[in-house]
């Protein structure tokens, strides 16, 4: 996957905007003001930090080499995803839109509707 992918993924959904609070270098996706993605689209290997269901987070870093957990993050509920092939581009997706939709799911109910997310 290649930075200009991810980023476009993360910018697919309603209402999310990139910021960069941190360092030029460093992406932040949000919705509504919460994180929902972070990446530095210039590292090697490209990777992002998506939140993440604690059960499926478990799993998923037992399956896959490439997912670990948040680096600089709350261990819990975020994932380090390196983008090196290995997870498939279709899981990395849905994994964006899973960590999308659990920070959207925590928002009040009236934006939840301004995003077509009740």
């Amino acid at each position: 996957m290649t930075p200009e992918r991810l980023r476009a993924l993360c910018l697919d959904f309603n209402g999310a905007v990139e910021e960069f609070p941190f360092t030029p270098q460093t992406s932040v996706f949000k919705v509504a003001g919460k994180m929902f993605a972070l990446s530095a689209l210039d590292s090697v290997p490209l990777g992002v930090n998506l939140k993440c269901d604690p059960e499926q987070a478990l799993r998923l870093r037992a399956q896959y080499a490439a997912i670990a957990p948040g680096w600089h993050m709350n261990k819990r509920h975020w994932n380090t995803v390196t983008l090196d092939g290995t997870v498939p581009d279709r899981l990395v997706r849905e994994l964006i839109e899973d960590s999308y939709d659990l920070v959207v799911a925590g928002l009040p109910r009236a934006v939840r509707l301004t995003l077509d997310r009740p």
